[in-house]
């Protein structure tokens, strides 16, 4: 790190990363970052300098090795997670390279399970979001090194200084610069850099990789001011306690010594480097290769996910071994149109070969449309995989990552271990979707491709909840955002289905205000056996959650026993044709009070129909209220937004029940009407800056006002 230039592949050699028999030879490292701070042009830039492929692509041209996906290409967006496979002085780096997007949450969480360090990129000119600070914290939490490189140093308004400040300020301290950017003699371009520790020029004007030399005299204060900060960073970290006095009393600490303490305060997740980088003219792509293959932890120093057995008993803790128990795990599932379903594989434990028969095992997300499975079959070929090229390999062990392709049942999440011994790993945290798109299908045909092509996105992205409503009759696709939305029906389309979009209806509920009372006489005689059923009924509304109940008051028998539960039958139906506005009815005690039946013509299909329209003709006479469900809501949004959000809730017929401090964010529970949360997503982003989110949950129905009442029988109206 800062020692050598390191040893890329000789350029122009195209073609994968060779096998890899040993977890120490393994690097496997997230990208990540905002949309538009060139994680994708850093990844290109390293494969080309690395001479993986001949040139590097564009997001803009649709050209880049890793994003293949026709969406993407179409939004001019990164929007999957996509392994792009590296060597680097002997190390072989899988790049994770997720998408900027906070829709894409599913897609970096998936990266971020498959790698044991990640580097945040942050742009010298736009700074940073949220949700890099947010995911910063979540990497703190479970201590995974990081190293940040800076990147768009060549633009007019780039500010290197102003950047790492910022990035102390949101990081911590612990982010220092191992680097200062080497301008050229116009002072608009990035030439070079200057090692801190190394107190060299690394300079790249003639290409990489760079010549290094001894840096100029005006250089000198620079390198002094920049370089003591760094010095004390890395030895407050170091676990030598003798080397600050013996650096406070004058002595110099050899850059060995200091490098060797660098490295293992990165690894451990407490130092956190900073390397300045510019793609197009590869400067300080060789630094930050450096970093990841000599700071970073291999395999081996990462611990394995929990994990069970499929019956949920657990197991010993497993660990990096190639001769252990195989324990690999479904990062990503994609539907390629010639190839079929290519799922990314993180093998945990043991090692994955051809011709091997596996357990694929997927549970616990049964209520996004995941239903559990579980599954023996064989794994024909194993891939690396580059983009969409696949190259085979003999193998792929413990720590490493590998693709493999036409499983018949593998999800994203799903564990695959040996059919002798299945095993399930813990899953990980997805956050819920909660932008519903309702879809529909414009011929009859498209509806059968429509089906199928629902089943391939699910199985690919956790993140996308399926809903066929049975009470709205609407196919649902709850999404992480209007960005996965847009990409989830692209897919469809791109799939050969001819769909619109339609507004998402909320499913209501009727219900009587006070007693009623009801009369059904269902009487007809047209030649031969006739229909004979008379019913009267009383009606009383029971408290919110109620159900329904049904009680025999017959006296005297005017109701034969046998076509009491006849009435009940008919009532029960109408309640869920609905009465008002055609909405179930709900919360209502039935009475059964008197009525009368034919020796010959009375039948269970007569009463049925006679408590039908007893509970309609109670319903004329009565008042009918709509009832609508209010949810639960937790909104984290930054202090400054509060005010904004809780007008806003106001606005939405919302009770706030109270605030709450958590961490840097205020929380705010409330109970909203669901109806006012059908794009509540869009509009917190908006009102938030893209800074708040928020979590639903179902709490109770409550009567909708009149005004909005008389708007839905309306509605219901017209439908009819």
């Amino acid at each position: 790190m800062g020692k050598s230039a390191g040893k890329p592949q000789e350029k122009g050699v195209t073609g994968p990363a060779p096998v890899v028999n040993e977890p120490g030879k393994v690097r496997n490292v997230v990208v990540v970052g905002h949309s538009g701070v060139g994680k994708t042009t850093l990844v290109e830039a390293l494969l080309a300098a690395t001479g993986t492929i001949d040139r590097a692509g564009t997001i803009t041209d649709g050209t880049t090795t890793c994003d293949t996906d026709p969406a993407a290409v179409k939004q001019q967006r990164s929007v999957t997670l996509s392994c792009a496979p590296i060597v680097f002085d002997g190390v072989k780096i899988n790049l994770l390279d997720t998408p900027g997007y906070a829709d894409f949450v599913g897609e970096l969480r998936a990266g971020l399970r498959a790698a044991d360090a990640a580097v945040f990129v942050v742009s010298a000119v736009d700074g940073m979001d949220a949700a890099t600070q947010s995911l910063w914290e979540e990497c703190a939490m479970v201590d995974m090194p990081r190293a940040v490189a800076v990147t768009r140093l060549d633009h007019p308004r780039a500010d290197l200084d102003e950047t790492v400040a910022l990035c102390r300020r949101v990081f911590g301290e612990g982010v220092q610069p191992l680097y200062l950017p080497l301008h050229d003699d116009t002072g608009e371009q990035i030439a070079g850099l200057i090692g801190l520790l190394t107190q060299k020029v690394y300079d790249y004007s003639e290409g990489y990789p760079p010549t290094v030399r001894e840096p100029d005299p005006e250089h000198e204060s620079a390198i002094a001011e920049a370089r003591g900060g760094l010095i004390e960073g890395i030895i407050a970290e170091s676990e030598d306690e003798s080397l600050m006095d013996r650096y406070l009393g004058g002595e110099e600490i050899s850059v060995e010594t200091l490098v060797d303490d660098l490295e293992t305060a990165v690894a451990r997740g407490t130092f956190h480097p900073v390397i300045p980088v510019n793609a197009p003219s590869l400067v300080g792509l060789d630094a930050l290769l450096e970093v990841i293959t000599q700071g970073f932890p291999s395999p081996l120093e990462h611990e394995v996910p929990p994990v069970t057995t499929v019956d949920g008993d657990p197991v010993a803790p497993l660990t990096c071994d190639p001769d252990g128990p195989l324990v690999a795990e479904v990062v990503k599932t994609t539907i390629d149109p010639y190839v079929g379903r290519v799922s990314l594989v993180r093998v945990f434990s043991g090692t994955l070969t051809p011709e091997s028969v596996v357990h694929i095992s997927g549970h616990g997300l049964g209520e996004r449309g995941h239903p559990d499975h579980d599954a023996d079959e064989r794994v024909a070929h194993i891939f690396t995989p580059l983009g969409s090229s696949l190259h085979g390999v003999p193998h792929c062990l413990a720590g490493d990552i590998c693709a493999i392709t036409k499983s018949g049942s593998a999800e994203t999440g799903d564990t695959i271990s040996l059919k002798e011994n299945p095993l399930l790993i813990a899953p990980w945290h997805m956050p819920e979707p909660l932008l519903p798109v309702a879809v529909v299908a414009k011929t009859r045909s498209d509806e059968d491709a429509l089906a199928k092509n629902l089943g391939r996105l699910v199985a690919g992205d956790p993140t996308l909840r399926l809903e066929r409503n049975a009470e709205t009759h609407q196919i649902v696709l709850w999404c992480m955002g209007e960005a996965h939305a847009d990409v989830v029906l692209d897919r469809l389309r791109a799939g050969g289905v001819d769909l619109d979009t339609e507004p998402v209806r909320v499913a209501l509920r009727e219900t009587f205000t006070a007693g009623a009372q009801g009369h059904g006489r269902h009487v007809k005689q047209s030649g031969g056996h006739g229909q004979y059923g008379v019913c009267r009924i009383e009606v009383e509304p029971l408290p919110r959650g109620g159900g329904f109940e049904f009680v025999d008051k017959i006296v005297g028998g005017v109701v034969p026993r046998q076509f009491i539960p006849s009435v009940e039958k008919g009532v029960l139906a109408q309640m869920r044709r609905g009465l008002d506005s055609g909405y179930p009815v709900v919360d209502i005690r039935v009475r059964l009070v008197d009525g009368k039946a034919h020796s010959v013509d009375s039948s269970d299909a007569a009463f049925q129909s006679a408590g039908a329209l007893a509970l309609r003709d109670a319903a004329e006479s009565a008042q009918i209220t709509v009832l609508e469900p209010v949810d639960e809501v937790r909104i984290r949004v930054p202090e400054m937004y509060v005010g904004t959000v809780m007008g806003d809730l106001s606005s939405r017929r919302g009770r706030v029940l109270g605030t709450a401090a958590e961490s840097d964010r205020t929380v705010i529970s409330a109970e909203v009407p669901a109806i006012e949360l059908v794009r509540y997503l869009i509009e917190l982003r908006a009102m938030t800056s893209g800074t708040g989110s928020f979590t639903r949950e179902f709490a109770r129905h409550e009567p909708m006002p009149a005004h909005l009442a008389d708007q839905v029988r309306k509605e219901a109206g017209s439908e009819g």
